[in-house]
């Protein structure tokens, strides 16, 4: 069975900790995938804060996770708890994202459709618009960061007479 595929990306201190590319449903429209792509986000957010902070092991992080949405119609459904005419026969279960709303664990932030960072998980897209969101993931191409230890290397021992780097 086909699935609608959906993305989100999480980022800690500037890197990318979490993500996910394909839904556990297909959806009837892009509000409803996108929908039940902030609501397996915010899942995913709570079940993190759990497992991060709970034990400390980042103990100034923010309880309340901003999840940001370029979607209008998937916003307008997670932040109105009233019934939506085109959403009536979305499952139960995600609605789930209203909860978390309510009790702050999650807030639900507008972001403009080119700055969504998600989007190479879900789009086609030039290298240069991959490579702008791959920096905002803070996610580097290997080549780029082997050069950057052999400058660094260089900069440490500038003394030494040859080296021999190969990519």
């Amino acid at each position: 069975m086909r699935k609608s595929t959906s993305g989100y990306v999480f980022t800690l201190n500037g890197g990318a900790i979490s993500w996910s590319c394909k839904q556990s449903t297909t959806a009837d429209s892009i509000t409803e995938a996108e929908y039940i792509a902030t609501t397996e986000a915010a899942k995913e957010a709570v079940w993190m804060i759990k497992f991060i902070f709970d034990p400390e092991v980042v103990p100034t992080i923010a309880l309340l996770v901003a999840l940001y949405c370029d979607n209008n119609g998937a916003i307008a459904q997670a932040k109105e708890p009233r019934s939506h005419q085109n959403s009536k026969h979305i499952e139960r279960f995600f609605h789930k994202i209203r909860e978390y709303i309510s009790l702050r664990e999650v807030s639900i932030i507008k972001v403009v459709l080119t700055d969504n960072i998600a989007d190479p998980l879900t789009k086609p897209m030039t290298q240069l618009q991959l490579d702008r969101h791959l920096e905002k993931m803070g996610i580097i191409y290997m080549a780029d960061w082997l050069w950057s230890a052999c400058v660094k290397l260089l900069e440490i021992c500038p003394d030494s007479k040859s080296y021999d780097v190969i990519f």
